[in-house]
């Protein structure tokens, strides 16, 4: 949820070529809903357990997403692996952020794990969603020390903090055409 309001908020303040035109969750009482309606965004939810089959949900959910004409997904407390279709549709057009420097501490509990292992730095991860779990082509990255003094409340801050800094930026240079995709590489190109 903060990470959509930080991007709401960078859309209404600098220079994207973009508009969010939709906020969708799979939990209909999430607040991002509430957040995009404050903003006058198009918010819709439903989740897997209302079809027959998780093929029936993604299929409802990429017809969803063409009828609104998205051309970017930003992935931002969507808590659910995405279709393969819906990879394959949308193909180098889905970004996610990442609480830990990937490939490193995977998964739903990054901040926690990185904690918890004693590592002296970690940090955030923009990334392309592939259908292997946090494996896409890297966008941008940014370290965060982790002091004596942290806790894993602490750390969190810090994440979210530095999450909230990158994650437009991301949004940013892919709205504005600034990011080159070679292989596993991603160039962020000169520009506004």
């Amino acid at each position: 949820g903060s990470n959509l309001q930080a991007i709401i908020d960078q859309a209404q303040n600098i220079d994207i070529n973009g508009e969010i035109v939709l906020v969708f969750s799979n939990n209909e009482n999430a607040y991002a809903l509430q957040r995009a309606k404050k903003h006058g965004i198009k918010s819709v939810s439903f989740n897997p357990g209302q079809f027959e089959s998780r093929q029936k949900y993604d299929k409802e959910l990429l017809v969803l997403l063409k009828n609104e004409k998205v051309d970017l997904i930003v992935m931002a407390g969507y808590l659910l692996l995405v279709g393969r279709e819906i990879i394959k549709e949308f193909s180098n057009r889905i970004i996610n952020v990442h609480p830990a420097l990937l490939p490193s501490f995977k998964g739903t509990h990054g901040i926690k794990d990185a904690f918890d292992y004693g590592v002296k730095v970690t940090g955030v991860t923009v990334h392309f969603v592939e259908e292997e779990l946090d494996a896409g082509p890297i966008i941008s990255q940014e370290a965060v020390i982790i002091t004596e003094d942290d806790t894993q409340e602490t750390l969190e801050e810090k994440i979210h903090k530095i999450e909230h800094k990158i994650y437009p930026l991301a949004v940013k240079y892919f709205c504005n055409g600034r990011l080159a995709i070679n292989g596993r590489k991603v160039e962020i190109l000169k520009g506004e």
